[in-house]
């Protein structure tokens, strides 16, 4: 058999689906359907003007920002300031610090969330003391703050919203939040920058002034202690001196090695000299010589002949007499052969100029001489003196560094005290690097408006009406036709009764 007509023919068989079949099983269960519609609208009513017309949120907005960056406190006199980007990991520590619980404390004991909790079974169980009590209540405060305050952070933003809602009195939400806002700016202020860093710096700034002071005092009482004022540059100086005495002692030892060389070969030449040399010479005959000699021969002869005349000639007289006529008579004969020689001399001027250049050169090498000693002996007490201002340059450059050094840290920790002055200066304006960019307010208009719940509450209370009227008709297992009972069972039907009939 074709399908398509047994399908006709099925079709033809089930009777036509109409609206009164449609609504029927609603009037059938009417006393369901009515309840389920009142009891939905009944609840959305109470909700409505229950909750919804005294629930109320305050919010507010938070931007984080780098705009502002302080230094960083580094040993440097600059530190360097960047500005960078905020990160998700900023925003989700910022929402974190939102919802810190000793926030949430303070902002419940400035609110009295704890005196305006509603009274719940747990309450039987708290403490006795009113102090434990007291604290208990508030630290429960704390934890539903906590649960009912939503933080969320915008994507692609930098703003995180903050959001709290409460049913009672609208200022307490504003309250919440406006608390909140001024512990989260201090609470972030107080981990942004450490406590006491003013302080410090103050204390700091004034130590190393002090040590400045007395370091300069020192430096300016080296002088006068040690009695030099500049050390380094004396030093110097006697160097160059040391170094040209030093120069001068190696002239004189070479002039006085030259000076010894040259008044050895001075005597040398003055051993091979006459101081006099001759300068004209004449020769003579002996003739006044004859004369001399003839003369004493002639008073011998006349002394021999007295004695003659009185003495015989062997007297001793007469012998002695005759003895020097003789000699003289040789004499005689010997002068007649001699020849005289004249000679005139003077002094010898090669042997006085090298007198004279002897005796100069000797000043000069005992003149050299002294100035070697000298020069032997200043130079060590220069050498002396030049250690002694070694010393004395090494306490100096000391105190010099020492002073530098302090007056490093001083110009640091001014700048850093002048830093932190400015730093507590903007803090006391709030100024951040985080910004309450919306502030809570008191909300005017409950957060969902009651007309509008009662209107979803009538749509629900409709919806769930037709679809608990369908479901009990769903589960109702009686029969309601004729044809249902031929349809299921699958035998004729004879006869039947109307129930109201029946």
């Amino acid at each position: 058999m074709n399908p398509s007509k047994t399908k006709n023919i099925l079709d033809e068989g089930l009777p036509e689906l109409t609206l009164r079949d449609i609504v029927a099983p609603l009037f059938r269960h009417k006393r369901l359907v009515i309840c389920v519609f009142v009891g939905t609208l009944a609840a959305s009513a109470l909700v409505a003007w229950g909750w919804a017309a005294h629930y109320y949120v305050a919010s507010m907005q938070v931007v984080v920002d780098q705009s502002r960056t302080d230094p960083a406190i580094t040993p440097g006199e600059n530190a360097a300031v960047q500005n960078r980007p905020v990160t998700a990991d900023q925003i989700a520590s910022e929402v974190a610090l939102l919802q810190g619980q000793d926030m949430l404390r303070s902002v419940v004991g400035e609110c009295g969330l704890a005196e305006n909790r509603h009274w719940s079974f747990s309450n039987l169980f708290l403490p006795q003391d009113p102090q434990k009590r007291k604290a208990v209540e508030a630290e429960q405060a704390a934890m539903g703050l906590a649960k009912s305050l939503k933080v969320d952070a915008e994507k692609t933003s930098d703003v995180i919203d903050v959001k709290y809602g409460r049913i009672g009195d609208p200022q307490t939400p504003a309250c919440v939040l406006q608390n909140l806002s001024k512990a989260y700016l201090d609470k972030h202020l107080e981990l942004r920058r450490p406590a006491g860093s003013t302080e410090f710096f103050a204390e700091q700034t004034d130590k190393y002034s002090d040590q400045l002071k007395k370091d300069e005092s020192q430096l300016a009482d080296f002088g006068q202690t040690e009695g030099v004022a500049a050390p380094d540059i004396l030093r110097t100086n006697m160097a160059q001196q040391v170094a040209n005495s030093e120069g001068a002692l190696y002239q004189a030892r070479q002039a006085i090695a030259a000076d010894q060389h040259r008044v050895d070969n001075i005597e040398g030449q003055l051993g091979k000299l006459s101081p006099r040399t001759l300068t004209q010479q004449s020769t003579n005959a002996a003739s006044g010589l004859m004369e001399s000699l003839q003369s004493t021969l002639l008073e011998d002869m006349n002394k021999r002949t007295e004695l003659l005349t009185k003495f015989q000639p062997s007297y001793p007289l007469v012998q002695e007499v005759d003895k020097e006529i003789a000699e003289t008579q040789a004499a005689i004969a010997k002068a007649k052969d001699m020849k005289y020689v004249n000679e005139t001399t003077d002094r010898n001027s090669t042997y006085d100029f090298l007198q004279d250049d002897l005796a100069k050169t000797k000043a000069d090498l005992a003149s050299q001489q002294a100035t070697a000693a000298a020069l032997v002996t200043s130079i060590s007490s220069m050498k002396a003196q030049m250690v002694d201002l070694d010393a004395k340059a090494v306490k100096q450059n000391a105190l010099l560094r020492q002073t530098k050094a302090d007056e490093a840290n001083y110009l640091l920790y001014l700048d850093k005290r002048e830093q932190e002055r400015s730093s507590d200066a903007l803090d006391k304006m709030r100024i951040a690097d985080v910004a309450i960019a919306v502030p809570p307010v008191v909300p005017t208009l409950p957060a969902h408006s009651p007309s509008l719940v009662m209107l979803v509450g009538l749509g629900c209370a409709i919806v769930l009406s037709i679809g608990s009227g369908a479901m009990a008709e769903y589960l109702d297992p009686s029969f309601r036709t004729p044809a249902e009972v031929g349809e299921i069972l699958g035998m004729p039907v004879l006869a039947s009764v109307p129930r109201n009939a029946a």
